[in-house]
């Protein structure tokens, strides 16, 4: 494993000075407000030089992929990650709707390995998601680096459980984050994700989910931990707006 992660490495950062690959993704939403002033403009360049940001520069990762609401299977958008991997269990993604300047803050993603998720008590499985459809078929990539890079990567994430929530509902073409979070899911079998999405995505990115697809073929199937994907089995679990103060013990 040492050495496989000696190899993926310099690859990926290759891959990130080379940009994510294909065009940008742009988001569709208009926020409302005041164009920035040339003051702001100028703190902002001034913070960019003088400030330490040291947790956004551990952000090694790009994956793009495709996200729905818990429950509500019909509510699919792309998303973009921009992932930290902590240490061989655990990564974080920020989630932004685009790829470009633009690009809307969206969620967050926690990522675990599948020894941690069979640690989990089993009401907070259900609020966890499988990855192996999404690496299997090929509808997760990681855009810009070199194939065999990313099938290493794959093999990596193949067997990994997500927890994802959802604060701007861009998809909804909602120009401010209002309402609840929501928890979100990731497909787990053909015929749920639609076909439509997929293309766009191929087509701006420049990659070929049946390429990929086809190139995955020979990373094993795991099998997933039971407990996850709850809303297969209709266990839905979704964030609710309450007047009432939560009982934290």
């Amino acid at each position: 494993m040492i050495e496989k992660i000696k190899t993926v490495l310099p690859l990926l950062a290759i891959g990130l000075v080379a940009g994510c690959g294909g065009e940008n993704s742009e988001t569709d939403v208009q926020v409302p407000g005041s164009e920035k002033t040339v003051e702001t403009k100028a703190l902002e360049m001034s913070a960019n030089l003088m400030q330490n940001k040291a947790p956004l520069t551990r952000t090694h990762m790009y994956l793009n992929g495709f996200h729905f609401y818990s429950g509500h299977l019909e509510g699919q958008m792309e998303v973009h990650h921009y992932v930290t991997q902590l240490n061989e269990d655990v990564h974080q993604a920020i989630i932004y709707d685009g790829n470009g300047d633009e690009a809307k803050l969206m969620g967050v993603e926690y990522i675990i390995s599948e020894r941690l998720f069979k640690q989990l008590p089993e009401e907070e499985k259900k609020l966890w998601h499988s990855h192996h459809y999404e690496v299997k078929s090929g509808t997760l990539i990681a855009p810009g680096i070199p194939d065999a890079t990313e099938h290493q990567l794959m093999e990596k994430l193949v067997s990994t459980y997500g927890k994802t929530i959802h604060t701007w509902h861009t998809d909804r073409n909602m120009e401010l984050p209002f309402g609840a979070p929501m928890i979100m899911m990731s497909f787990t079998g053909d015929g749920q994700l639609r076909q439509e999405l997929v293309d766009e995505r191929d087509k701006n990115l420049k990659v070929s989910t049946a390429e990929k697809h086809k190139q995955r073929e020979d990373i094993p199937m795991p099998e997933v931990v039971p407990g996850a994907n709850a809303w297969e089995q209709g266990e839905v679990r979704q964030l609710q707006l309450s007047d009432k103060a939560p009982d934290l013990q």
